[in-house]
């Protein structure tokens, strides 16, 4: 398995550091570039519709990522 490699972003005006596998990257880094949207952007988008706070971003984004895959088969 690969190792996470983190980024950060701004969200609501705060610095956050998500940590992800290189592959969840590539996907969000396609949906973003299909949707005209900066990951940051993207990030904030899926940051927005949580629903459950308690559910942290890194994993949102990885659901989010698989979701996307599975609308273009």
């Amino acid at each position: 398995m690969r190792h996470l490699q983190k980024r950060s972003v701004s969200l609501a005006g705060h610095r956050t550091s998500i940590a992800l596998e290189p592959e969840f990257w590539a996907a969000l880094e396609r949906v973003a570039q299909a949707r005209d949207l900066s990951l940051a952007a993207l990030i904030a988008e899926v940051d927005a519709a949580r629903t459950d706070a308690v559910v942290p971003l890194a994993s949102a984004l990885r659901v989010f990522a698989l979701q996307q895959a599975a609308e273009f088969r």
